[in-house]
């Protein structure tokens, strides 16, 4: 399932998320212009390797991506979700709190596979903070989403509980799996539900109380 959009509109101009989606295309654009040996050079120098964890590096990682699919639904999820969210929270406490689910994520992620040399690259997980905010910030909305199954392809609506517990179960589960198989693995599983885990709790924290009231907006 492929999310498109959701129900809520934003009252106010999501600043943050457009530069962090713009920030996110720059870097992007600078990989594709590097050879393949630079390019290698490049993740290694800026993406997490989990044997070899540097703050530097659990902050940078999360804005290298790994092939158009990859950065292409980051994006559109962190567009649908970061403009509500920073909508409740306020610029500037949007950026930390974003900021700190991804190095949550990148932390529990490099606990899971401590000695991993695969490098990790994505916003996943700081992404998956933002849709763990905005289940508990909106738990009534609904969300579009493409839905491809063999030759089916439709768009439907559906809850966002549903759509986003579903997603946290499913990595949830895929985690395990892989903790058991697949250790190696250059995929965050860990990281997208720890990250998860921290915008439900960090919501709590950095949210505006009055930013919940349609008079605050008058």
């Amino acid at each position: 399932m492929l999310p498109l959009r959701d129900v809520i509109p934003s009252r106010t101009t999501p600043w943050v998320t457009i530069a962090l989606i713009g920030l996110n295309a720059i870097v992007f654009v600078r990989e594709l212009t590097l050879g393949a040996t630079k390019i290698d050079q490049f993740i290694f120098r800026y993406g997490l390797t989990p044997s070899h964890l540097t703050w530097a590096t659990a902050l940078t990682s999360m804005f290298l991506h790994d092939g158009w699919l990859h950065i292409g639904a980051n994006l559109i999820s962190l567009w649908l979700f970061g403009d509500n969210v920073e909508d409740r929270m306020g610029h500037g406490r949007f950026l930390v709190f974003y900021l700190l689910a991804g190095l949550v994520a990148n932390l529990a992620q490099t606990l899971a596979v401590p000695d991993s040399p695969i490098p990790l690259v994505g916003a996943s997980g700081a992404i998956a903070g933002v849709m763990g905010a905005y289940l508990v910030l909106f738990p009534s909305s609904r969300i579009l989403v493409l839905i491809i199954l063999f030759v089916f392809v439709d768009v439907v609506e559906v809850p966002a509980v549903f759509f986003l517990a579903f997603w946290f179960v499913l990595q949830l589960l895929s985690g395990i799996r892989q903790l058991a198989h697949m250790p190696g693995t250059s995929i965050g599983l860990w990281a997208h539900a720890a990250g998860f885990f921290t915008g439900v709790l960090g919501v709590w924290v950095f949210k505006r109380p009055e930013r919940q009231r349609v008079e605050w907006w008058g």
